[in-house]
């Protein structure tokens, strides 16, 4: 069995989440997503988290994609949860291209092109001026 892993804060979550992790499943058999908590996010400097994150494991799982759920809250979380689920594939938005590239040592990285003009940043700005 093929397993993939992603990772993200999945806010206001909207159809380019939704293509993402539908990408991501066709890559394997299984797939894992972590969901970054609003704690985690902001010791990294993003503040403007709307959604709980009961909200954002429930819209991810209400995909139909998903296998597995896990929490993202620290730092290193990535590599020893490759480990610990014995991940092939890690994915993400293009978005973050070579940022994860540490992660070849352990798995295969891919990088997801993003859904043009779509995003939670986008979102935010036209919902809350």
């Amino acid at each position: 069995m093929k397993k993939i892993i992603t990772y993200g804060t999945f806010d206001l979550f909207h159809e380019g989440h939704r293509r993402l992790l539908e990408r991501a499943k066709a890559l394997g058999d299984y797939l894992i997503v972590g969901v970054t908590t609003q704690h985690f996010d902001e010791s990294r400097g993003k503040v403007n988290v709307v959604d709980s994150i009961m909200e954002r494991i429930e819209n991810v799982k209400n995909t139909g994609f998903v296998d597995e759920i896990i929490v993202e809250d620290h730092d290193g979380q990535k590599i020893e949860d490759i480990q610990k689920y014995g991940i092939d594939t890690f994915a993400i938005g293009s978005d973050w291209k070579g940022t994860f590239d540490y992660l070849e040592d352990f798995c295969n990285v891919v990088y997801l092109e993003r859904t043009p003009y779509i995003s939670s940043t986008i979102i935010r700005k036209k919902t809350f001026k």
